[in-house]
């Protein structure tokens, strides 16, 4: 298992990256490569400086960065030695199993869509997003905040993604599948909520339980909670805001504390047929850390294969 990692994405880079390499080889895991991409100097100085033995590590230098404000398919086009491209390039010929980056989002999507390619018969891949629960669990949000407009068929294809993930990743047996809307009777809703409620009952891949309100978000009624990703973005910012607003009030709370993300590592790209990792861009060592865990989950649960035969059954 080879795991690919963007050592110059975030605003803690390649620091926080190099210190959450160690915390995850902290843990014992020993049949995994992580393939560094990056400036080989400095990345090399910081795993001396941290102690990180090499037997484990491939470095590949890259002499370029993608810059959070750039855009993302110019800057992919035109930066080919940068560490998200060399990344894609890696991972597209087979070289690396996984990928991940705390770097540019827009470049990484497109990165996603356009070198590794949507799994046969998804009409567009989603991204997930974790939302924590009253109960301590964690729900799954999708999509949250790349497919701003959709069709009924997305919802239910991104339905059957998010609960493979849920079931595979999160641990929950026959996983809820909610559809976010104003109302929990069937027929409320605007048009895309009404028709995408038809797909999904018939929908055989999931555990259908109906509409759910916001109210229900944080609660355990849905494991999965379905949406276009203009709605899930207000709903993911939402939850964060959450964090800072208690932070700056001094509030001492084990739930609230779920809220801070980082925790949770990055999201996955649902729906391309290797694992891609997206991080926040102020990712610190265990997001890091919890990112790499993230793609091992994925790879030794083959999940991109458990996702490919679902929409194999579709077909």
């Amino acid at each position: 298992m080879n795991i690919a990692l963007d050592m110059m994405g975030g605003d803690y880079a390649p620091l926080e990256a190099v210190k959450g390499i160690s915390l995850f080889l902290a843990e014992g895991h020993k049949n995994i490569i992580l393939t560094l991409i990056g400036d080989e100097t400095k990345v090399k100085e910081l795993l001396e400086a941290h102690a990180i033995s090499l037997n484990n590590i491939e470095l590949v230098h890259a002499s370029q960065i993608i810059e959070m404000q750039e855009h993302p398919t110019r800057a992919l086009r035109e930066k080919k030695e940068s560490s998200i491209a060399i990344g894609f390039q890696l991972l597209a010929a087979g070289k690396t199993d996984a990928f991940i980056s705390a770097g540019n989002t827009g470049a990484m999507m497109v990165g996603a869509l356009f070198s590794i390619k949507a799994i046969e018969g998804l009409l567009r891949p989603t991204i997930g997003a974790y939302i924590p629960r009253e109960n301590g669990t964690l729900g799954l949000l999708v999509d949250a905040g790349i497919n701003s407009d959709c069709k009924p068929e997305n919802l239910s294809q991104f339905a059957t993604l998010g609960s493979l993930y849920a079931e595979h990743i999160l641990g929950y047996a026959n996983p809820k599948v909610g559809l976010i809307n104003l109302g929990e009777e069937e027929g409320k809703g605007n048009l895309l909520t009404q028709a995408a409620y038809s797909l999904l009952k018939e929908n055989k891949h999931i555990n259908f339980i109906g509409n759910i309100e916001g109210r229900d978000i944080l609660l355990d009624k849905s494991d999965v909670m379905v949406c276009e990703g203009f709605t899930g973005n207000v709903v993911l910012k939402l939850a964060e805001s959450i964090y800072d607003l208690v932070q700056r009030r001094g509030i001492k709370d084990e739930h609230f504390d779920r809220f801070n993300f980082e925790m949770y590592g990055g999201v996955p790209v649902l729906g391309v047929a290797k694992p891609v990792i997206i991080g926040h861009g102020i990712s610190k060592d265990i997001a890091f850390k919890n990112m790499i865990g993230i793609a091992q989950q994925m790879l030794e649960k083959d999940l991109l294969q458990k996702m490919k035969d679902a929409f194999i059954q579709n077909g």
